[in-house]
């Protein structure tokens, strides 16, 4: 994420053990991998009548500087024969941490921050919309508080929902709405927890969880980033999402994790991957050690208030911006492996049963 002044020193998460039970799950499979390897990729799936059609937009190149900001796009669409990654045009900046979401046969690339040469990073509050029936992209009203790494959410297959993040300079508590039919902004009820940059979380039917992520340490000279270990709930109060009523709940039971990828299924929350270490992009963390990845999956029941611990992904893996899912399947694009490798691979396994 955004580099610091002084390097910072996370600190080290306790691992407890987590409740619920394992589930069963079948193998991840390989599907067609990227054209290129990509990582804090924006990610969306289309749940076309045909089949899933999954988006990768923007990230970091297997480089990892400040040059390999990327502005790329890809579309993969499932129901053709042979799948083949096709290339996609992308407006805007090259940018990291951005967000994309589906609504309909509309795709919606958020936010995301940009790097320059003398490594300034500037948190973007562009949104564009792409129109995949047609191939054309449209800009939308600019965001009220420009956010990266944030949480973005589809709440009534209409408005979409941006929990916190990183705002050029700090962390931001605001919990941002904007209405996709009628172009405008409004803030919600604001996050109650330590405002973070990084963190994960979805959104099913009017239910959100929202984990993890860096909080800012204040120090006596300058300031650190170090895992927040935390977890809250989100029910939406009424129709335009004006008003959230928000608790916390117990954490996961794992370290803190930083830019896991989360998706929704079925009234539960489902999270996998990302890392205890916080990092800048190129998988450094802030403590100058190499950032590792984990392989945890996981998921919150809004039915049984437990967490669920799954079969765990074939390699660790992080730098996520979304766990895609879709008629029971889920999906991971890219990421970051150990040792700091930007991947190519995209993997598909079974969403497992409830507890």
């Amino acid at each position: 994420m955004n580099t610091p002044p002084p390097m910072r020193t996370p600190l080290l998460a306790v691992v407890v053990l987590i409740c619920g039970c394992r589930a069963a799950n079948d193998p991840w499979t390989q599907l067609p991998s990227l054209p290129q390897p990509m990582s804090n990729n924006a990610v969306a799936l289309v749940a076309a009548d045909s089949g899933p059609i999954l988006l990768s937009m923007t990230g970091l190149k297997a480089g990892k500087t400040w040059r390999d900001v990327s502005k790329q796009g890809f579309i993969l669409d499932l129901s053709l024969n042979p799948r083949q990654w096709r290339s996609l045009d992308v407006p805007g900046p090259p940018r990291l941490a951005a967000s994309a979401v589906a609504i309909g046969t509309t795709v919606y690339l958020v936010g995301g921050y940009t790097v320059a040469e003398d490594h300034t990073e500037v948190s973007t509050p562009e949104i564009w919309s792409l129109d995949t029936t047609t191939g054309d992209w449209s800009e939308r009203t600019t965001m009220p508080v420009p956010v990266d790494d944030s949480v973005v959410m589809v709440y009534a297959d209409r408005y979409l929902i941006l929990v916190s993040g990183w705002s050029n300079s700090t962390n931001v508590d605001n919990t941002q709405v904007y209405d996709t039919e009628t172009d405008q902004w409004w803030q919600s009820t604001p996050f109650p927890g330590w405002p973070v940059f990084g963190h994960a979380g979805a959104l099913s039917d009017d239910w959100m969880v929202i984990c993890d992520g860096v909080k800012i340490e204040p120090l006596v000279e300058g300031r650190r980033f170090v895992p927040a270990v935390q977890c809250h709930e989100g029910l939406i109060a009424d129709d335009r999402a004006t008003t959230i009523e928000w608790q916390q709940i117990d954490h996961h039971g794992g370290p803190g994790l930083y830019r896991m990828a989360a998706g929704a299924s079925d009234q539960r929350v489902i999270f996998a991957g990302g890392s205890p270490n916080p990092y800048n992009y190129n998988g450094v963390g802030y403590d100058g050690r190499l950032s590792l990845a984990s392989r945890r999956v996981f998921a919150r029941s809004r039915l049984s208030s437990q967490w669920q611990l799954l079969d765990p992904l074939p390699a660790g893996s992080m730098d996520h911006r979304g766990l895609l899912i879709s008629e029971g399947s889920m999906y991971v694009i890219g990421g970051m492996h150990d040792p700091q490798q930007v991947s190519a691979g995209v993997i598909s396994g079974k969403v497992p049963a409830a507890n």
